[in-house]
């Protein structure tokens, strides 16, 4: 029997879903219908864990975001490092559960510690100078929708993103959009740029 598909989205004040099509997809058949119909009934904006059996949409309002602007950051080895390639999502209780600490953005390396895959919450975007930089497809990272949504809308490159670089770095998730978060040794991501990819982000069909 195939699992629920699952998500975590946000309904905004203005009761739109940021990257619906792309939630709806992960979701499985016909999750688009039923997100439509849920944004327009909901009640109260905010974040959800939503899952789709293929009748039955459920949805359950959270907390908001973990990301904080500007929020420190460490390092760990990604309890997925064995794995090669993006994956779904995975649902609560998850592998990322014991990398994460309250306040605190966790980047996640291969087992060397030397490459840079994701951060527990979020995918991490980089600038070179003149281009948006993503992780290579083949590293283990779950699969994204505000990664995808960038890689078809934007120019980018995939290169290793080296631990101990300089490039900027910047969080991007579906529900938080974009976040600075404070990386020693490592410059400011452009404001113009992040400002492009907020909005991008905020797109229902994106």
């Amino acid at each position: 029997m195939t699992p629920p598909g699952y998500t975590v989205l946000r309904v905004t004040e203005g009761f739109t879903i940021p990257l619906l099509h792309r939630h709806a997809e992960r979701l499985g058949e016909d999750a688009f219908a039923a997100l439509t119909h849920f944004v327009s009934v909901v009640v109260d904006p905010g974040v959800y864990r939503v899952t789709w059996d293929g009748r039955q949409l459920s949805t359950l309002l959270r907390p908001a975001s973990r990301l904080r602007e500007g929020m420190p950051t460490r390092r760990a080895v990604s309890p997925m490092a064995a794995q090669r390639g993006r994956f779904p999502k995975p649902a609560p209780p998850s592998p990322y559960d014991g990398v994460r600490l309250e306040g605190v953005s966790t980047l996640l390396t291969n087992e060397a510690g030397d490459e840079l895959y994701e951060s527990c919450s979020a995918t991490l975007v980089a600038w070179d100078g003149e281009t948006l930089v993503l992780a290579p497809e083949e590293a283990p990272a779950v699969a994204s929708l505000a990664e995808a949504a960038i890689a078809a809308n934007e120019p980018v490159h995939r290169r290793p993103l080296a631990a101990d670089g300089t490039w900027p770095l910047l969080l991007v998730n579906a529900v938080a959009g974009t976040c600075a978060i404070d990386v020693p040794g490592r410059g400011v991501f452009p404001a113009d740029v992040r400002a492009r990819l907020t909005a991008l982000l905020t797109r229902e069909d994106a």
